[in-house]
């Protein structure tokens, strides 16, 4: 198992650097560097990235910029020349936090880390079924079978479950990628339902929890033949 590596950083001595020590690692593949926070925000829409390294000090957009900027950030492992960043670091809920100048023992302990937070990340679970989603700027578990309904808020949706209302950075259509289809159907632009927890429909809503959620004309026979394959 490899975790899927980018660097960004401004400094080109300092990529040739850690692309070294990714290079010679065993659990670590390089498949990109970037030299700014917008080439990689770019390169990110189009890499698949199990991990960042990623530089703090940066002109313009700085590294908690490029934080802010991701919809659903991989796991990063920031560097930088300033101690008095760690703090804030770990606000956004970062893998590790490399000081200036990085030594091989310092590296491979973070890059552990990340590789047991992947595997936990990973596991299967038949009977929990369940995403990771980004909310308040901390990753978190979600179990597929606990959501009653995704409704969507602006630039923002709203996971509903029995325990707690889980809002998160995302549009309707890339949250949707991440359902299974078999289990979850979009009946409406703002709304998407678990089949599984839905009580009872008619020709304009969907009950569910005792909530009724607008079913829009042309989903009603694709609920119904969605609802029979349940």
């Amino acid at each position: 198992m490899k975790l899927k590596s980018i660097i960004v950083d401004d400094s080109s001595m300092q990529r040739m650097a850690v692309a070294k020590l990714v290079n010679n690692h065993p659990h670590l593949t390089l498949v990109a560097e970037y030299s700014n926070a917008i080439e990689a925000k770019n390169g990110l829409k189009n890499n698949e990235v199990d991990l960042i390294f990623l530089d703090v000090e940066m002109p313009i957009i700085n590294g908690f910029d490029l934080l802010e900027a991701l919809e659903n950030p991989p796991q990063v492992i920031l560097i930088t020349g300033k101690p008095d960043y760690a703090l804030k670091a770990f606000d956004y809920d970062v893998t590790d936090y490399l000081h200036k100048p990085i030594t091989l023992a310092r590296f491979e302990a973070s890059v552990r880390r990340a590789v047991g937070k992947y595997e936990q990340m990973h596991k299967t679970d038949e009977d929990e079924e369940h995403i990771f989603v980004k909310s308040n700027l901390k990753k978190r578990k979600v179990i597929l079978n606990d959501i009653k309904w995704i409704e969507a808020l602006g630039d923002y949706i709203k996971l509903v479950t029995d325990e707690a209302n889980i809002v998160i950075l995302s549009t309707m259509k890339s949250f949707e990628k991440q359902l299974p289809a078999e289990k979850f159907l979009r009946i409406h632009k703002s709304y998407i339902v678990n089949l599984e927890k839905i009580e009872k429909f008619n020709s304009k809503n969907v009950e569910v929890g005792g909530r009724q959620i607008p079913l829009s004309r042309n989903k009603k026979s694709e609920l119904a033949e969605a609802l029979a394959n349940v």
